[in-house]
């Protein structure tokens, strides 16, 4: 109407009588409705990844344009899921911690530059230039040198505090700040750095910090009370190729690395915090600087192993930074044992994406249902995640298969141990590691880190093939016992690390 008015009246009645009606115009080509296409594309993953359930959360354009359960909660009870059911989010608390640590730098208690060292004088590396120059930003990015290292907070029973303290005895696998690995410990330290500075534990600090201000009112700092929630969700892990359910994982010392249980409601309230720059409607505000850093690269992430489909991959502090068919996209991702979880937002296109599964370990789907989602609300042709996903699964089949068969050919048959299974019994120590503990039980030698562990099945000579199929981060590898010059069997050395050597843990007298 406005282009009408703007023309003689000579030309406005041309146009006005030109205009065909309504029954003449060809009619416009009518768009499918996108949350139609997602709900097929997410039960048709769930169907063959064989994943119980999924929550869905999704933000467009500053509101809440879709929340919803598909399948079950709970298999058994056939108990459905729904955007207000409990599920862990594993490492998709790190970036919480990272939000603590930029509130604190805003009140002036430690920036981000400043050595760890200089609020904790004991703090200690196995690197001494890392000590003395590690600082809260290198915590929190993934470049300390350290490779994972998980077998020191797996099931272990240290308190964080210990964790920290048993740093200084583990090895790196590269020098300080030279490439990007990524790292569970590190958060750990963020987490402890936080309760030296405040005097207030991690968890209490996340809950009146962050959940409150943000109307967070169903999230646990811990998995403490996850089974006592009313609509909480069963964990599964797949095996023999059907979910079966697994206990739920506490993380206690390693919580600022992974230990946060949520919903899809209020993660979708923590991402909108995440898209407003720290300045949304909530109470809770972080600078506009602080976010502004943990949302650009810090770090180039190598290779796609971590996040594929994904382009220019790097990390920022506790959030990754990619493209996505040549949009900005800002993600993590979280994993711990039966549960996986996937946040994402596409800052430049006012899309948030929040997925939390409880099927972990191998379930690829959380990242899938990320890019099927921005692939229809971005109006562009949906890719076949599913082919590429099938690919990377058959080449993970043929890796584990060739490992196997690695280790079969490796084996010399014929031999013995050279000391009778009794003679391996005992206490194995590690300055890191801790306590190995050796027994014997009914089908043979057995061996534990505290709450991890399994069966030891003689390889060859005084080397004992371990396995642990229940446990996410498996206690594996080849275990060799080393006797001293007298011929009694004083030390044992583990694989921690695919990149070092075994540690050698000692016996105790």
């Amino acid at each position: 109407m406005r282009l009408v008015r703007s023309v003689p009246a000579a030309l406005a009645a041309l146009v006005l009588f030109s205009t065909p009606s309504l029954a003449q115009r060809p009619r416009a080509k009518q768009t499918p409705d996108p949350t139609a296409a997602i709900d097929s594309v997410v039960q048709a993953y769930m169907a063959e990844w064989k994943v119980p359930g999924v929550g869905l959360g999704i933000i467009r354009n500053g509101r809440v344009y879709l929340q919803k359960g598909y399948g079950y909660r709970d298999v058994a009870a056939q108990l459905p899921i729904t955007p207000k059911t409990l599920l862990a989010i594993g490492s998709n608390t790190k970036s919480f911690t990272v939000v603590l640590i930029g509130l604190l730098a805003d009140q002036g208690k430690q920036a981000r530059e400043t050595p760890v060292k200089t609020n904790q004088p004991g703090f200690r590396m196995y690197d001494p230039y890392a000590t003395e120059k590690l600082t809260p930003r290198d915590l929190v990015n993934h470049r300390s040198g350290l490779p994972r290292h998980d077998l020191l907070w797996y099931g272990r029973n240290f308190s964080r505090a210990e964790l920290v303290a048993r740093l200084q005895y583990l090895e790196p696998t590269h020098s300080f700040r030279e490439v990007w690995q990524y790292q569970n410990l590190m958060f750990a330290a963020a987490g402890h750095l936080t309760e030296t500075l405040t005097g207030r534990s991690w968890d209490d600090q996340i809950r009146d910090a962050i959940f409150k201000p943000l109307g967070m009112t169903r999230s646990l700092p811990q998995a403490t009370g996850h089974d006592a929630d009313p609509d909480h969700a069963t964990p599964y892990e797949l095996k023999n190729g059907r979910p079966e359910p697994v206990p739920v994982r506490f993380l206690e010392a390693a919580g600022p690395a992974g230990s946060i249980h949520s919903t899809v409601e209020d993660m979708l309230k923590y991402v909108a915090f995440r898209m407003s720059g720290g300045n949304g409607t909530a109470p809770l505000k972080l600078s506009a600087r602080a976010e502004r850093e943990m949302q650009s690269p810090q770090m180039v992430v190598p290779g796609e192993g971590y996040w594929p489909g994904f382009d220019l991959v790097s990390y920022g502090l506790g959030l990754v930074v990619a493209s996505y068919r040549g949009h900005r996209a800002v993600l993590h991702g979280g994993s711990i044992d039966g549960f996986i979880s996937q946040m994402a937002w596409l800052p430049d296109d006012s899309i948030g994406v929040v997925v939390l599964s409880n099927r972990g370990s191998t379930n690829p789907i959380p990242t899938m249902i990320v890019q099927a989602v921005a692939d229809r609300l971005l109006g562009l042709p949906p890719l076949d995640h599913a082919a590429r996903q099938r690919k990377a699964d058959s080449v993970e089949a043929r890796q584990a298969d060739s490992t196997k068969a690695a280790l079969a050919a490796g084996r010399k048959t014929g031999t013995t141990p050279s000391h009778p299974l009794a003679d391996y019994v005992g206490r194995y120590t590690h300055p890191g590691y801790g306590t190995v503990v050796v027994r014997q039980g009914a089908a043979g030698l057995e061996i534990a880190l505290d709450r991890i562990g399994g069966a030891l099945t003689h390889y060859h000579y005084d080397t004992f093939e371990s396995t642990d199929a229940t446990s996410l981060v498996p206690f594996t590898g080849l275990v060799t016992f080393q006797s001293n010059a007298k011929g009694g069997v004083d030390r044992v050395l583990v694989p921690v690390e695919t990149a070092l050597p075994p540690v050698v843990f000692v016996r105790e007298p």
